[in-house]
C-alpha cells in the first residue's frame, strides 16, 4: 500500500515535470485540449515557465527539444520514431534522429554495487582491472573498460542503477496520455498513439535485458564471422546477465572521428564501401540487421575492417517482405508502377478503400523526377522521404519492419556520404537488390518452395476430413452457430434513436395541441374570460416543447 502511495506521488511530481516542459516549449495547446492540467489538478501556475521564446522553431524542433530535456525515457522513443515513418511525418523523423542523451554518469560506488549485486563477489575477485571512468554513457546503461583475470580487455556495459523502474513509471504516464490524445484530438488517429506507445513499450523492455543484446550479437557473428571486412565482437556469456553484458573491447576509431584523421580518400571510400556492403548482407542474406547505424555506434579498425557495436536495437525482415522491398526497388529502377502497387498489394500494405488508379498516377509521378538522374545525383534519404510521404496520402500504412529498415538505409547513406561525399549508396544496394531478385528464381529456392507448398497441402488434406466430420455433427446437432458482427453502424443506430426520440416528441406535441384544441372547443372549465384553463395548458405546454425540439434540431445543424 504505501508502495503504490509512493507510486502515485512519484507519478504526479513528473506528470507536473513532464507538462512544465511541453508547457516551455510551446505545447500548452494540447495539455489544455486533452484536459491533462485539469484531471490531475495541477495548479497551472506551477507550470508556467519565462525565459527564452521558442516560437521561432519549428513544431519538430522544439518536440525534439522538449524530448531531450524529459529524459532518457523521452530521448529512446524520439530515436525509436526517427526510424519510423510509418507513425510520424518525416520531417520529424529526420528531426528525431538528432537527438542526443543528456547522460549523467553514474558513481562509483553505485555501479561497483550493481556488479555486487550481480556477481554475489567483490568486484576485484571478477575483474584484474576495471576502470572507474566510463568509456561511454547513454541513457540506459553506461560502458567500462576491463580486464579479465586471463589477461583479455573486455567493455563491461552496465544498465544505469534505477533505470528500469523510471522507464516503467514513465511508460505507465505515457500510456495515458496517448489515450487522452487519441480521445480528445481526432486528428492524431491516422498517427495511432496509443499504438506507438506500445510498440515502444516492447521495443525499450528488449534494451533493458542485455542478454537479449548479447543474443543479437552472438546471431551476427555467427553469420559474419567469416567476412574480413567486418568484426563482431565475442559476448562473454560467464560474466553477463540481465544487467550486465561483457563482450570483447573493440580498439578502434568511431566513424565521427575519422574525418579529422589524415586518411587518404581511397580508405575513406574503402571503408563506405564495406560499411554498405555489410548492412547489405545483413539485409539480404541474414535476415537481421543494425538498426542503430549512427556515426557513435561505427568503429574502424586497422586494414578499414568495420566493427559495429551496440546491437540493443536491431531489425528483422523475413523472406516475404525482403520480396516486397526488392520488387519496390526494381519497381523505382525500371519506373514500372504496376509492379510497386503488386508488392505492396502482395504482403497487406493495400486495402480495398484505397484508389489504385490514383496510387498509380501519384506514383508515376514521384518516379518521373528521378528518370535518368545518375545514381550518384540521387539523394537515397530524399528519395526515401517522398516516397513514405506519397504512401501517406493514400493511407498506406507501412509495417514495422520495412519501415525500419528503410529508414535504416537513409541513416546508413547520411553517414556515408559524411565520410566520403562522392559515395554512391545505390550502386551498393543495385546488385543485392537483383540479386535477391534473381534468387527467386533459382532452382534451390523453388524447389524448397514447392516442398513448403506441398506440406502444407498435406497438412491441409490430413486436416480437412476432421473438420468436415465436426461442422456436419454440428449440423446434424443443431449446434452450428454463425455469429454476424457488424461494422460501423454504431452512428446509423444512434441516428435512428435520435430520429425515433425527435418523431416521439413531436407526436406527444401534436397530441397536445390536438387535445388542447377540442377542451377548448368545448368549453367546459372557464376562467373569468371565457377560455378554459386545461386548454391553455396544454397550448402553453406544447409551445415550449415545441421550441425545445426546434432548437435541438438547428443545433444539431440538420433541419
Amino acid at each position: 500500500m504505501k508502495k503504490s502511495i509512493r507510486r502515485r506521488f512519484s507519478n504526479l511530481n513528473r506528470y507536473q515535470e513532464i507538462l512544465r516542459v511541453f508547457f516551455k516549449y510551446g505545447f500548452d495547446d494540447i495539455a489544455n485540449k486533452i484536459g491533462i492540467v485539469k484531471r490531475m489538478r495541477i495548479d497551472k501556475n506551477q507550470l508556467s515557465t519565462q525565459g527564452e521564446n521558442f516560437n521561432a522553431l519549428s513544431t519538430s524542433e522544439r518536440l525534439r527539444m522538449a524530448f531531450e530535456e524529459l529524459g532518457a525515457t523521452f530521448v529512446k522513443l524520439g530515436q525509436m520514431l526517427s526510424l519510423r515513418s510509418d507513425f510520424i511525418h518525416p520531417k520529424f523523423a529526420k528531426e528525431f534522429s538528432k537527438l542526443q542523451d543528456r547522460v549523467h554518469r553514474d558513481e562509483t560506488e553505485k555501479i561497483k554495487s550493481v556488479l555486487i549485486k550481480e556477481y554475489g563477489k567483490p568486484v576485484n575477485e571478477i575483474f584484474l582491472e576495471f576502470d572507474e571512468t566510463p568509456i561511454a554513457a547513454a541513457s540506459i546503461a553506461q560502458v567500462h573498460k576491463a580486464r579479465l583475470k586471463n589477461g583479455e580487455v573486455v567493455a563491461v556495459k552496465i544498465l544505469h542503477p534505477g533505470v528500469a523502474e523510471k522507464i516503467e513509471s514513465d511508460l505507465e504516464i505515457l500510456q495515458n496520455l496517448s489515450k487522452l490524445i487519441e480521445t480528445h484530438i481526432p486528428e492524431s488517429n491516422p498517427y495511432q498513439p496509443v499504438e506507438i506507445i506500445k510498440e515502444f513499450e516492447k521495443s525499450i523492455k528488449k534494451e533493458l535485458n542485455l542478454v537479449l543484446e548479447g543474443q543479437n550479437i552472438d546471431i551476427f557473428r555467427n553469420y559474419l564471422q567469416d567476412d574480413p571486412t567486418i568484426k563482431i565482437p565475442i559476448v562473454y556469456w560467464e560474466y553477463s546477465t540481465e544487467s550486465i553484458l561483457v563482450t570483447e573491447f573493440i580498439n578502434g576509431i568511431k566513424i565521427s572521428k575519422l574525418q579529422n584523421k589524415e586518411i587518404s580518400d581511397s580508405d575513406r571510400k574503402q571503408v563506405t564501401i564495406n560499411a554498405a556492403n555489410s548492412l547489405m548482407k545483413q539485409i539480404f542474406e541474414i535476415g537481421i540487421f543494425h538498426a542503430d547505424p549512427h556515426p557513435g555506434n561505427l568503429f574502424v579498425l586497422p586494414g578499414n575492417v568495420i566493427a559495429p557495436i551496440d546491437f540493443g536495437n536491431v531489425g528483422r525482415i523475413d523472406d516475404d517482405m525482403r520480396n516486397a522491398f526488392t520488387e519496390i526497388i526494381m519497381g523505382i529502377a525500371d519506373q514500372d508502377t504496376h509492379r510497386i502497387t503488386r508488392a505492396l498489394v502482395s504482403i497487406d500494405f493495400v486495402d480495398d478503400h484505397t484508389n489504385l488508379r490514383g496510387l498509380k498516377i501519384d506514383l508515376m509521378e514521384f518516379i518521373q523526377h528521378y528518370y535518368k538522374v545518375p545514381l550518384n545525383r540521387i539523394n537515397l534519404s530524399k528519395l526515401i522521404d517522398e516516397f513514405i510521404e506519397l504512401l501517406g496520402t493514400h493511407q498506406i500504412k507501412l509495417p514495422a519492419d520495412l519501415s525500419i529498415l528503410i529508414r535504416t538505409l537513409a541513416i546508413s547513406e547520411a553517414v556515408a556520404r559524411e565520410l566520403y561525399p562522392q559515395f554512391n549508396f545505390a550502386e551498393i544496394l543495385i546488385p543485392f537488390v537483383k540479386k535477391a531478385y534473381l534468387n527467386k528464381f533459382n532452382l534451390l529456392t523453388r524447389y524448397q518452395s514447392l516442398i513448403r507448398t506441398a506440406e502444407d497441402g498435406f497438412d491441409l488434406l490430413k486436416k480437412l476430413p476432421g473438420n468436415l466430420y465436426s461442422i456436419l455433427y454440428k449440423f446434424r446437432n443443431d449446434k452450428f452457430i454463425i455469429t454476424f458482427k457488424h461494422q460501423g453502424l454504431e452512428e446509423f443506430g444512434r441516428r435512428i434513436d435520435s430520429s425515433s426520440n425527435r418523431l416521439s416528441f413531436a407526436i406527444i406535441i401534436a397530441s397536445l395541441i390536438i387535445g388542447s384544441s377540442i377542451v377548448m372547443y368545448l368549453g367546459k372549465v372557464n376562467l373569468p374570460l371565457s377560455y378554459p384553463v386545461i386548454g391553455i395548458s396544454g397550448f402553453v405546454i406544447a409551445s415550449v416543447l415545441g421550441v425545445w425540439l426546434l432548437i435541438g434540431i438547428l443545433r444539431s445543424g440538420k433541419l
